[in-house]
């Protein structure tokens, strides 16, 4: 990818997670955290996002990063925590599945957000040599409250439940998707609130959680 983008003289717009900064430590993440990845995956992308930051800075390639926090949104799929595991359930007026602790806030990012976000990132002339956090809705909800959300836009009710540590080590000996999922849980047991105000300043604006998951909920119809 960057050397394709090198030999096209093309921007390079990087799409990233949050992994490489760890713990939150009881503070929202902002574009200057340090990196401080306690995971293997984790300390994997903070060197992928450095190196690409040091090509941009060599002036061998003109980069701009976009970092999601956890996705949700039309087909999201059942790697998303509020994906196939909620909606499909809250449809039917089931119990929910989430991964975690459901009590503690937690930043989701819309995916036809990220998309915007890194539009505007491919274009405006402010966002190379940078990191931005791609638009979150900047109300602070715990997972249960969303799932409640999606409920009540749904029409029904039902329980959320948090997946058990010990079922998660058991299906992941034999699904490796399930078995990295283990490393990460840590996100959801915590409060993890990834801040997105800096990219507003380029004029993209996040989705209302309320409008994102009434989205989502036609989507899984």
């Amino acid at each position: 990818m960057l050397a394709a983008a090198e030999s096209a003289g093309a921007r390079l717009v990087s799409v990233e997670n949050v992994y490489m900064y760890g713990h939150a430590n009881g503070s929202a993440f902002t574009e200057d955290r340090p990196h401080a990845a306690h995971t293997v995956k984790g300390k994997l992308r903070g060197r992928m996002s450095n190196d690409l930051l040091a090509a941009h800075a060599a002036g061998r390639v003109e980069v701009a990063i976009g970092r999601a926090s956890d996705y949700y949104g039309p087909r999201g799929g059942v790697q998303s925590n509020l994906g196939d595991r909620v909606f499909r359930p809250v449809l039917k007026g089931k119990a929910a599945s989430v991964l975690g602790d459901p009590d503690q806030p937690h930043t989701y990012t819309f995916v036809p957000d990220i998309a915007a976000g890194l539009a505007v990132l491919g274009e405006h002339p402010d966002a190379p040599g940078q990191v931005w956090h791609l638009p979150n809705d900047p109300a602070e909800k715990t997972t249960r409250e969303l799932v409640n959300l999606a409920y009540a836009a749904a029409g029904t009710t039902g329980q959320v439940r948090s997946v058990p540590n010990l079922v998660l080590r058991a299906l992941g000996v034999f699904n490796p998707t399930v078995r990295e999922l283990q490393e990460m849980r840590y996100e959801f047991q915590e409060p993890f609130i990834v801040d997105s105000t800096k990219i507003t300043a380029l004029g993209v604006k996040p989705t209302p959680y309320a409008e994102g998951i009434a989205q989502t909920l036609a989507s899984y119809r």
